[in-house]
């Protein structure tokens, strides 16, 4: 949830629309548990001042049991915007421009000291909040030295991490300095479990433990035992709440946004990406991917649009900025050198509309997931499920590959020739191949919705 602030001082809540946080929101509210986030925006800091201790849920707000921290604005934006996001997703990502970046100064470091002052501070609220024995969930990047702090005030807690993001190789990982990324190692290493997306993200973590802190992994039983304990690592794929999708996706405003879009769309057939113009998700080479498909194959001019859909992302970073301008001027391009009079080849959206985007898996003939890396992608899931028909074309590097590449069409995210040859193949498939692939596709997408995803993992901490 967000709060957005008014000019005359009153606060609104707005709920995150995605399947991910419908579905947490319900373990919630249904569930006896407290949510610690860390406020985003002033309206957030308003909200969090004026509920006892930060509590959301006890200012009268249904949130089900939420803490909220007010971390200092500085301190937040460097640990979350120049460590968390411009550094970890970094590495994790393989994102960098090695030649050029990354520079580990002094500079960072001071960054890194607020990247611990970030996660001692949501340590210290999970121990005051959590009752003895307790079990503990800490998610994601932005939190990786938080179990370790937890666990010198709380011996007594049941500790998890859960990362959602890929995990870097050894070799990649390295470009840290050695004392980070041992802190980072053995910050994670502090909890009972550490968590996974995906089998091949499980395995870096190990290797990085073994190779760069020494420490001793078994891989068959997934442990990895440092500083005289041992971590069990786990693997829980995030899925979708279908029904709860489904529900969302026939309500009046996604109606009417298919109303729209076949309005100007006509009966032609539709290839759709959804994305965040986000660096890994790799939207630049994917149009070209589409330019190079109508080069090759001017019978289907005139019968194919592709709705791309690119929201904006961390436009504080410049990295980010440069890129959407990019996506920008690869669109124009293309409209540029193929549209004429009665045909739009592309429509590009970047301005995000969660209805739009679900009119747009439904109408979808052809779902385009080519991240250069990721840690799941829950499009390529989200897809399948609202357009039983769509063919999904998904790169290998992609968390969801491992469940879904059977049955999808697997390309090498770099590689916009074989991208392009796989859009004309996905637009070929015959509907019988096309069902059958879907069924498939569907079942694997809603095998772990995100309740039981988080149940599955709390059940693991009691053993």
């Amino acid at each position: 949830m967000s709060f957005i602030l008014a000019d005359d001082g009153t606060l609104t809540m707005r709920r995150g629309g995605g399947g991910m946080v419908s579905g947490l929101q319900e373990v919630a509210r249904t569930s006896d548990l407290l949510w610690v986030c860390a406020a985003l925006s002033d309206g957030d800091r308003s909200a969090v001042r004026l509920a006892p201790s930060g509590r959301l849920d006890q200012a009268g707000y249904d949130t089900g049991a939420v803490r909220m921290l007010d971390i200092p604005p500085a301190t937040f934006h460097r640990a979350y915007n120049a460590v968390a996001n411009s550094t970890l997703w970094f590495v994790n990502h393989l994102l960098y421009d090695i030649p050029n970046s990354p520079h580990f100064d002094m500079r960072f470091r001071r960054e890194w000291e607020s990247y611990r002052d970030y996660n001692a501070a949501f340590a210290l609220a999970l121990a005051e909040e959590a009752a003895h024995g307790a079990r503990v969930m800490i998610q994601d990047y932005h939190l990786t030295l938080a179990p370790a702090m937890l666990r010198v005030e709380r011996p007594d807690l049941r500790i998890g991490h859960f990362s959602h993001t890929p995990w870097a190789p050894p070799e990649y990982f390295s470009l840290l300095p050695d004392d980070i990324a041992a802190e980072l190692l053995s910050g994670i290493l502090a909890a009972d479990r550490a968590g996974f997306l995906a089998g091949r993200w499980a395995a870096s973590f190990m290797d990085c433990c073994e190779e760069l802190l020494g420490a001793h992994v078994d891989r068959a039983a997934r442990t990895v035992t440092y500083d005289g304990r041992t971590t069990r690592v786990g693997v829980h794929a995030l899925g979708v709440d279908g029904d709860a999708l489904w529900a969302r996706a026939l309500e009046p405003d996604v109606e009417s946004h298919m109303h729209a879009l076949r309005e100007r769309v006509g009966d032609r057939r539709l290839i759709v990406r959804i994305d965040r113009t986000e660096l890994s998700k790799n939207i630049v080479r994917g149009l070209y991917a589409y330019r190079q498909f109508l080069a090759d194959h001017p019978e289907w001019h005139g019968k194919v649009v592709h709705l791309a859909f690119a929201y904006p992302s961390r436009h504080d970073l410049p990295e980010y900025r440069e890129y959407t301008a990019a996506v920008q001027r690869c669109a124009t391009e293309i409209e540029d050198e193929f549209g004429s009079e009665d045909w739009d080849p592309l429509i590009l959206n970047v301005d995000d509309d969660y209805a739009r985007s679900l009119a747009a898996y439904r109408m979808a003939d052809v779902l385009l997931v080519n991240p250069i890396r990721d840690g799941m992608n829950l499009v390529a899931k989200e897809g399948p499920i609202l357009s039983p028909h769509c063919a999904l074309v998904l790169s290998r590097e992609a968390g969801a590959a491992a469940e879904l590449g059977a049955d999808a069409l697997v390309v090498n995210p770099y590689d916009v020739s074989g991208t392009a040859d796989a859009l004309h193949e996905a637009l070929l498939l015959p509907e019988e191949e096309r069902a059958k692939r879907g069924a498939r596709l569907r079942a694997a997408a809603t095998a772990l919705p995100p309740s039981r995803w988080f149940a599955d993992q709390l059940t693991a901490l009691e053993h």
